[in-house]
């Protein structure tokens, strides 16, 4: 009867410090209008970095580092990736950032999925929405998302990680204005 006792109150443990995570995770994301961040960007073994403005809902503005001028932009409608000898736009809704860009999206589906603890760092849950499958990554310390992997439009497999985060800052809407095609 007492192992029965310890078993029980373990799993009453572990389910409350799984709902507390989510919880926190929840309430930062709502309390999370911005976040400005560093980032390194694995896409098949290719290694890029940079920094990034996220916007919610949708909006982001990358600028990488050591590139051809290349930058990311989303407007919540259209994505633009443009370099100094090419431009893509694409419908955002098609990409996997409309998901990962989407707090409420991400709110809804983290109250309803299991947490997997990495590494006793890293919270991860992983949304599988049609044909994709993403995984988001939270600080366990900070319940600050702190990165996703995924699959991209064209198959690539892209891991980003997020670092240097600071959330709620003044920003100027128009970094979130697409570039004109060259």
């Amino acid at each position: 009867m007492l192992k029965f006792k310890v078993i029980l109150f373990l799993l009453i443990l572990i389910t409350n410090s799984s709902a507390n995570n989510k919880d926190r995770i929840i309430e930062n994301l709502k309390n999370t209008r911005n976040l400005h961040f560093n980032f390194e960007q694995n896409i098949n073994g290719k290694i890029e970095n940079g920094n990034c403005t996220i916007e919610y809902p949708k909006k982001i503005f990358c600028e990488y580092a050591r590139s051809n001028n290349k930058i990311l932009v989303s407007n919540g409608k259209s994505l633009v990736v443009k370099t100094i000898t090419s431009y893509y736009r694409y419908p955002l809704k098609k990409t996997p950032l409309n998901l990962i860009l989407d707090k409420d999206f991400l709110i809804n589906k983290i109250n309803i999925l299991e947490e997997r603890i990495v590494d006793e760092s890293f919270i991860n849950y992983t949304i599988k929405e049609k044909d994709s499958e993403i995984n988001i990554f939270f600080d366990k310390e900070t319940f600050n998302l702190i990165g996703w992997q995924n699959t991209d439009i064209y198959q690539n497999f892209n891991i980003t990680f997020l670092s240097s985060i600071r959330k709620n800052r003044i920003i100027s809407k128009k970094i979130f204005k697409l570039p004109a095609q060259n």
